[in-house]
């Protein structure tokens, strides 16, 4: 049976932590979870304790020592749960924005599709329940516009906080160094999936699954503010450029 770990980034949280749907996660579907804590100067702390103790082992917290950001904590615990044997390691918000139902939806079209990485898509369908403030909705659709320029992938939503991946050479590469972004990480990450590492093989367009969530929905107190949306914009241009350089390396005869 393979291992999945759910990455758990959290800053602040002690407020907005729900216990019982994340320890049903684990208890009943043989989830592991691994929530970081990203320097968090509430009661946070407290609160994870509080959860691994309830946990009966399928719960593990990261501490980092200082607020290192969103992209960070997410990159420390997917290496931290790879380096312990997960198979299939992912990451969600701590605010269940993405309902935990959508978790196991997101993993079950992983197997049905042989997928290397799936990802949630906040596409607002009929028959579908997306709550999302109209002003966010806009600002992600150019941001995604934009972002797939600079990928070069017909992507419809980067910044969806639900991504899952299987455990390749390619995602340990891509992982190995911090990401240039706090907040857009999930743009540089997949560049780097695409471009892979001499020795390592990229992963291609048809290794990449978006599914489209049934139910997502904007949770009153989010970190993430338009002024931010608006820097991770900026961000992609110092990623366009990474993801350049890398390429450039890559091409680049071995000595």
């Amino acid at each position: 049976m393979q291992k999945t770990v759910v990455v758990v980034p959290c800053f602040n949280e002690a407020a907005r932590l729900q216990d019982a749907p994340f320890l049903e996660l684990a208890a009943r579907h043989g989830v592991s979870l691994l929530f970081v804590d990203d320097g968090s100067t509430d009661r946070t702390a407290a609160r994870l304790a509080q959860l691994v103790a309830s946990g009966n082992g399928t719960v593990k917290v990261l501490s980092l020592e200082g607020n290192e950001g969103k992209g960070e904590a997410v990159r420390r615990g997917m290496l931290d749960a790879l380096g312990c044997g997960a198979h299939v390691v992912g990451y969600v918000d701590a605010d269940l924005s993405t309902p935990l139902s959508e978790v196991l939806h997101l993993l079950d079209e992983m197997e049905r599709r042989s997928a290397a990485v799936v990802m949630g898509a906040r596409v607002a369908l009929l028959g579908t329940a997306i709550e999302r403030r109209v002003h966010r909705h806009y600002l992600g659709r150019v941001f995604a516009t934009a972002a797939s320029l600079v990928l070069r992938l017909r992507v419809y939503d980067t910044q969806c906080g639900a991504k899952f991946f299987r455990d390749t050479p390619a995602l340990r590469c891509a992982l190995a160094v911090p990401f240039t972004s706090r907040w857009a990480f999930d743009v540089e990450l997949i560049g780097r999936l695409l471009l892979g590492e001499k020795g390592v093989p990229a992963l291609g367009a048809a290794d990449f699954v978006e599914v489209p969530l049934r139910h997502w929905q904007d949770v009153s107190g989010s970190n993430v503010r338009p002024t931010q949306m608006i820097r991770a914009a900026f961000d992609l241009v110092a990623i366009a450029r990474e993801l350049r350089e890398r390429a450039r390396r890559l091409r680049e005869p071995r000595a």
